[in-house]
């Protein structure tokens, strides 16, 4: 019997790859990888990987198909944001369950996303869209202080500071300004690198929620917190921990507007990422991504009989029995490890003395030592991550900050 055959489309920038191919492995399925940069074996191992322009959206799924003629697809998976719209174009050329490239777009342009939100009625910050190349003085006037500049497409809070008057927000929006003239960020965001979101800023807790849309119904699948206080000027993830230990009628009020944004959206198949911040008001959506959490993440989080996360979006995409979406009993959490400043990483010493923390499980160092380090809002890669499991969020939330407390990072 043929396996079935998943077109994952990943950058080669993501942390990702490994995990989604080792699941796609564990359900059974053929891989084919398509990514931005030729691969070395593209030519020795035929269908197995494919070069695409991701910007490009018409041409590469006009290439997919025809692929598809020779190596049938019977489902294609975006694991990063800048994959998310073409993979929705390709499903559609194929014919395969997907969701509309309308819907994606919108999710992904931060812009888009307040008006369809505001207009359906679920609270948003009050904002605004100005061209990149404007003058931050003639624009500070007319905005709204304390206010948060972001770029509309972005992830990981890169490019987002917090402005708390005239003289603040002029040093951001240049600093921004320079941020969506690279090169890369250019490539990675089209016309969306020629505009700058601000919007008020909304005080209270930060939390994520992890979800798939099976038929446009949403199944939550984790609710985190984020105990470090992201209160700015910069905005750095780096505890993620889950069960919530939020009052219940706050969760549920978080998976209500979860929900209802997803459903303005468009959204309806497929892995979710939603960031909200909680206060006195209820839950204001700051992000509803059409992938699933990014950087290593996911490993933070297992389901039924040690199912992976990957697992679960493959057999859903696949049409394969997804099993249980109950989460295991334990409490989980991941530490994006934080980089102490610009430089050249000299030394990432300690990894043994923080696994000897109980309930810590891994350090994982994802950049090389040797190699140039920035911090955010500037930077876009993570120094390592930090897992732990135990009893209840409290002792791991403990763990990860002891494990950290124990490594000795030394940036030149």
């Amino acid at each position: 019997m043929r396996r079935p055959r998943v077109l994952l489309l990943m950058p080669t920038t993501t942390y990702r790859a490994a995990d989604f191919v080792s699941a796609g492995i564990k359900v059974g399925a053929e891989v084919v990888v398509g990514s931005d940069q030729r691969q070395t074996l593209e030519d020795a191992v035929p269908g197995a990987t494919l070069t695409l322009d991701f910007q490009d959206i018409d041409g590469s799924a006009r290439l997919v198909a025809e692929f598809a003629e020779k190596f049938p697809l019977v489902c294609v998976v975006g694991v990063e944001d800048e994959t998310t719209e073409l993979a929705a174009e390709i499903s559609r050329v194929l014919g395969l369950p997907h969701n509309s490239i309308e819907s994606v777009r919108a999710a992904r342009d931060k812009y888009r996303t307040r008006e369809i939100l505001l207009r359906s009625g679920i609270q948003v910050p009050r904002f605004w869209k100005f061209p990149a190349r404007e003058d931050a003085h003639s624009i500070a006037p007319r905005v709204e202080l304390p206010c948060v500049v972001k770029p509309l497409f972005l992830s990981a809070s890169r490019g987002v500071i917090r402005c708390d008057d005239s003289e603040g927000f002029a040093r951001a929006w240049q600093r921004l300004q320079k941020i969506l003239m690279e090169p890369e960020v250019r490539r990675k965001g089209g016309e969306l690198a020629d505009w700058i979101l601000v919007e008020s800023y909304i005080p209270g807790e930060e939390v994520a929620v992890e979800g798939l849309l099976i038929r446009g119904e949403l199944k939550s699948l984790a609710l985190f917190d984020k105990p470090d206080p992201l209160w700015g000027p910069f905005f750095e993830e780096t505890l993620y921990v889950t069960p919530s230990r939020l009052p219940e009628p706050t969760q549920r009020a978080i998976l209500q507007t979860t929900a209802l944004a997803a459903e303005a959206l468009g959204l309806r198949e497929g892995p979710i990422h939603a960031e909200l911040r909680v206060n006195e008001r209820g839950a204001w959506p700051l992000e509803v991504a059409a992938r699933s959490i990014g950087g290593l993440c996911s490993r933070a989080l297992r389901f039924g009989a040690g199912i992976s996360l990957e697992e679960m979006i493959l057999r859903q995409a696949l049409g394969l029995e997804v099993g249980s979406l109950q989460r295991e009993k334990k409490a989980s959490g991941v530490m994006m490890i934080p980089i102490p400043r610009a430089g050249r990483l000299v030394r990432f010493d300690g990894a043994d003395a923080a696994l000897a923390v109980p309930d810590v499980e891994a350090v994982v160092q994802s950049l090389a030592t040797g190699q140039d380090v920035v911090p955010l809002p500037e930077g876009s890669r993570y120094l390592g991550f930090i897992f732990a499991r135990g009893s209840d969020p409290e002792s791991v939330e403990a763990a990860l900050r002891e494990a950290h407390r124990r490594l000795k990072i030394i940036v030149d």
